[in-house]
């Protein structure tokens, strides 16, 4: 006796034991279906670190060769590092650093430590702090956003509200991996001199911002005391309040003491003036917040929300926090659909055994073998460490027909022992053993097909890789439950004689002949013909050949989020005070579209004073009967493009491949040592894109530039003052870079005073010519005496990419164009 009958027979001998196998399979299915992370996609963690960087006021130029150089020389000795990219902006750098997908995050985030610890000498002596690194993965969408508004409280107070205490609290819910706060910065004391007060005071920017150190001290004091008791001291060191600082002296001249007031506006602000966000019609502070690697999208969410009852009982009143993005409501359809699709199909393949086999006990069998075996599935998914899914939902789709093709074989094969007059214990034992080789061997082939998707391309292996090895164990515990369960339910169902057939049955047999006679005619037919069928074969052939050309064509399919991102782009150069009306402008048509429910989005940080980040939420498909795809379709139509800006608009995915920090889906970028051919090619590059129909949404790198004041120092003159360019550039530092002087310690966070000049005074360059600098003996001698500026142009960012200068220009697909047309065909016709 072959081994699947052995198994066979054991399991027919034993049914209460095979019952308990069976249903400790469904049981640890059970569990497991509670364990299980629940996602819209597989998990594909790209392992990425940024690496950020500040140093207001700096130049983009200067941020890429003092900042991002040094930083990627020393980040570029980490082992498995596939990429490095980076942007540079007005005192900001981000370093993005793409790993290979097998490379263990947390290994690599302490490498990254230690890279920026080595860097750390050849950074400036100016930044306020250490760059920091966060661990972040570009393929993966946040899964909730939520928005802060008041009409009482400005938004540096609620930014602190959001990273202070909100932040804190999310991160501490499980599941939640990262929560970022933007839309304002933390509160300030912002100090804006008045340079014409300045001079005639006799004071210098550097003995202003002295004062102001000095009046900040924070120093242990220490402890008084005997040999019975001590005394601890302790002293307010520190300003903490703009109508503290007003009143500080900075120098006394006849009995008069000359105060901070008197030369300059004190006020309480913000660290950074060029940042701020929105939601709808109204100022917001925004916390997006993404999911830990494998977390359970719906259970976080869910945690999230019931944890936001005391999220509000920490906030003032006079405050609103609204959830406006979530994630998990087109995550529950889809995986409900899916979970609907699984039922329906175990339906139909029970009615179509019901309707072969014509006998309800013979339908029973597959019955009960399909959740058994998708149960057990489960359990094998749970340890694994796999995640329900909609790719996994899909391959329990397809394993339950293939237990229905395993149980259908050894139940027709029993029957048919039990039709020759066989009992039926040995009908089932006979039966299992004589197709229990071939199962075996058609289940392996069909293991091998499924198991060769692990040979894939990394991104596409990680993508299917749950889809695959879900499939196997499948058909594997398929295989036992065919050779156990179903020869034991036979040999228990099937009872007594052969009878005379139902009407059911006669009904089935009747249609079962009818299609057997219709396919035999149709085979004599084309055995008389054989040309026919042939041409018929080869011409399915052609056709899908042509239709595989025709097909659009994806890594992953595109989905309908119902939540759509983009970016408003002011050109180069471009001010955030005029950036700030086209935001407006764009916010008011995007809203007046029905198909838009919110709006959310800031400007200013890490992308620029002239770019916004924009996330939309839509009505739900049934209210807008519209795809996403079909209303940005619209609004590309009817929004018109403002002079100096440009919206880009894109459907959101829970898995993206578009290249970082782009708005388009195709990247083109030209790589130099120098950034002079990156300037001359580079609309050379883009102006030919645009040209192209098949391409949307062109959007240039640092097309045109932003207007730059050049300075130049008469070295000479400034050794006869006792100056040099350090003298200089400090004049500058203290004048416009929003220079952080002095640190407020608090009990929940630090905040900081910015000095800077009156914006009134530094709306033109003109106001070069009030400076003055200190020279060797104490004389303040006007800038222009030992420097001349002249006006240029200077690119609003800076890109590297693998450590060169890089530029290019990024786009997307138009929708009317197959994707099999790919524009890289045109672009060989271009002239070199």
């Amino acid at each position: 006796m072959t081994l699947a009958g052995r198994i066979a027979q054991a399991c027919v001998q034993r049914p209460v034991a095979t019952l308990l196998l069976a249903l400790a399979l469904v049981l640890a299915g059970l569990l497991a279906l509670r364990l299980l992370p629940v996602a819209l996609l597989p998990q594909v963690d790209y392992p990425a670190i940024e690496v950020s960087a500040s140093l207001p006021g700096a130049s983009p130029e200067s941020m890429a060769a003092t900042v991002a150089t040094p930083l990627e020389r020393a980040l570029g000795s980490i082992p498995g590092i596939t990429r490095i990219d980076s942007a540079s902006t007005q005192g900001q750098t981000q370093v993005e650093l793409k790993f290979a997908l097998g490379r263990d995050i947390d290994e690599a985030a302490r490498e990254v430590q230690a890279a920026i610890n080595i860097a750390r000498g050849q950074l400036p002596s100016g930044m306020p702090g250490m760059p920091g690194y966060r661990k972040v993965n570009p393929s993966q969408a946040p899964i909730l956003a939520l928005a802060l508004t008041s009409d009482v409280l400005p938004p540096g107070q609620l930014h602190d509200l959001g990273s202070t205490v909100l932040a804190q609290k999310l991160s501490q819910i499980p599941g939640v991996g990262e929560v970022q706060v933007g839309g304002s910065a933390l509160p300030a004391v912002r100090v804006s001199l008045d340079p014409n007060a300045l001079n005639h005071a006799g004071l210098a920017l550097e003995d202003v911002a002295a004062a102001i150190s000095r009046a900040n001290a924070v120093r242990p004091l220490g402890a008084v005391g005997d040999g019975q008791q001590q005394w601890q001291l302790e002293a307010p060191l520190q300003l903490r309040k703009a109508s503290q600082y007003r009143t500080l002296a900075l120098k006394v001249s006849d009995d008069r003491p000359l105060r901070l007031g008197d030369v300059a506006q004190v006020e309480d602000g913000v660290e950074d003036r060029y940042a701020t966000g929105f939601h709808n019609e109204r100022p917001a502070v925004l916390l997006i917040v993404s999911r830990q690697p494998g977390a359970n999208i719906i259970a976080t969410v869910d945690a999230i929300q019931a944890q936001l009852p005391q999220l509000h009982a920490l906030l003032p009143a006079t405050v609103d926090m609204r959830l406006v993005m979530d994630r998990s409501p087109v995550i529950r359809a889809t995986l409900h659909e899916a979970e609907l699709t699984l039922v329906l199909a175990i339906a139909l393949v029970v009615l179509v055994v019901l309707a072969f086999l014509g006998h309800w006990r013979a339908a029973l069998v597959p019955s009960v073998a399909i959740p058994v075996v998708l149960f057990g599935t489960l359990a094998l998914m749970a340890l694994l460490g796999f995640s329900l899914n909609t790719l996994s939902l899909m391959a329990l789709i397809v394993a339950a027909v293939l237990v229905v093709d395993d149980a259908i074989v050894v139940l027709e094969n029993i029957a048919r022992h039990r039709e020759l007059g066989a009992d039926r214990w040995q009908a089932a034992v006979r039966g299992a053993s004589e197709v229990g080789a071939t199962l075996i061997s058609m289940n392996l082939a069909l293991a091998v097909v499924f198991v060769s998707i692990l040979f894939l391309d990394d991104f596409v292996e990680r993508l299917f890789r749950e889809f695959s090895l879900t499939l196997v164990p499948a058909m594997a515990v398929s295989v036992l439950v065919a050779l156990s369960l179903v020869p034991m339910l036979c040999a228990r169902l099937f009872v007594g004689d052969a009878q005379r057939p139902s009407r059911w049955q006669h009904g089935s047999n009747v249609l079962f002949e009818r299609l057997r006679a219709a396919y035999l005619h149709s085979l004599q037919a084309s055995l008389r013909r054989l040309r026919w069928p042939l041409l018929a074969f080869g011409a399915v052939i052609a056709l899908n050949a042509w239709l595989f050309q025709q097909v659009p064509k994806g890594v992953v399919p595109k989905q309908d989020t119902a939540q759509l991102r983009g970016f408003a782009l002011g050109d180069d150069g471009l001010s955030f005070q005029a950036m700030q009306p086209k935001i407006d402008a764009y916010r008011k048509l995007l809203l007046a579209d029905p198909a838009i429910e919110d709006i959310i989005g800031y400007i200013g940080g890490s992308n620029g004073v002239n770019n916004a980040f924009i996330m939309i939420k839509m009505n739900p498909l049934a209210e807008r009967r519209v795809s996403s795809q079909q209303v940005i379709d619209r609004l590309r139509s009817n929004l018109p493009r403002l002079p100096g800006g440009n919206l880009f608009l894109w459907v959101d995915q829970d898995i993206r491949l578009e290249g970082s920090g782009s708005s388009g889906k195709y990247e083109f970028q030209l790589l130099s040592a120098d950034l002079g051919p990156l300037r001359e090619w580079a609309p050379k590059v883009s102006s030919a894109l645009r040209a192209l129909p098949e391409l949307v949404d062109v959007e240039a790198q640092g097309e045109a530039g932003m207007r730059q004041v050049m300075l130049d120092i008469d070295r000479e003159a400034a050794a006869r003052h006792g100056g040099d360019p350090r003298t200089v550039a400090t004049v500058l530092n203290n004048s416009f870079s929003q220079r952080q002087v002095a640190a407020l310690y608090d009990s929940l966070n630090q905040y900081r005073v910015v000095m800077e000049l009156d914006p009134r005074h530094t709306q033109d360059p003109s106001t070069l010519e009030q400076l003055q600098i200190v020279d060797g003996q104490g004389q303040r001698i006007p800038l222009s005496s030992i420097a001349r500026w002249r006006y240029g142009m200077a690119p609003d960012r800076v890109y590297h990419s693998q450590q060169f200068a890089s530029s290019g220009s990024s786009s997307r697909w138009h929708p009317a164009w197959a994707c099999s047309r790919p524009p890289l065909r045109s672009m060989r016709q271009w002239p070199s």
